[in-house]
């Protein structure tokens, strides 16, 4: 019998979604934080231009404040969330779609919504909440049989030390660390492709 064969992690638009976690206001002190958005702005041109869905968090907004606007998100309804994943609010989009097989990850600390280190959330205060994101995220999306594409250039956390191990985590948990350039390079797949010279 021969063995399961492990996955590529091949993306394409048509099974693709982009996932836009918690870049708001409050988190503007965050290491690279201009670079980050910069880099998620333009993943989310690239996500609209060849109809990629995206969908975007915001964490406790009325505490940590609105989306930043240079994200360029007009037009996309912000998800509220005090969970420390982006799953639980997100449930209904991915339920929609059977196809979806990967998910990009972009956002602002790594450590906590990309991957959770706290079992009980309620047990954090304050913006203690944020940093579990991408890594919880990962981790329950997962859970769930899809291949999550984190976008390392399009991540942070007010800690490098938390950046990095929170990095080394998801890798070890199977995602994918990728640049937004990779991303979007297999994205797009051939230099024929129409949209190739807008992205």
């Amino acid at each position: 019998m021969a063995a399961a064969r492990p996955s590529l992690g091949r993306v394409l638009p048509g099974s693709s979604i982009l996932f836009l976690c918690d870049m708001q206001e409050k988190f503007r002190h965050i290491a690279y934080f201009p670079q980050i958005v910069s880099v998620a702005a333009r993943m989310l041109k690239v996500a609209r231009l060849l109809e990629v869905p995206a969908v975007l968090t915001e964490q406790y907004p009325e505490g940590l404040g609105p989306t930043v606007p240079e994200l360029g998100a007009e037009g996309l309804q912000p998800l509220a969330k005090t969970c420390f994943s982006m799953v639980p609010a997100v449930q209904r989009e991915l339920d929609t779609r059977p196809q979806l097989r990967s998910v990009l990850l972009c956002g602002i600390e790594t450590q906590a919504c990309i991957l959770s280190l706290t079992p009980d959330p309620r047990s954090c205060l304050g913006l203690a909440l944020t940093f579990l994101c991408p890594q919880n995220t990962t981790l329950d999306l997962l859970d769930r049989g899809l291949q999550v594409h984190v976008v390392v250039d399009a991540c942070s956390s007010r800690s490098q030390v938390d950046r990095l191990v929170a990095l080394a985590r998801m890798r070890q948990s199977g995602a994918f660390l990728s640049t937004s350039e990779g991303l979007i390079l297999q994205l797009v797949g051939d230099a024929a492709h129409p949209q190739f010279k807008e992205v």
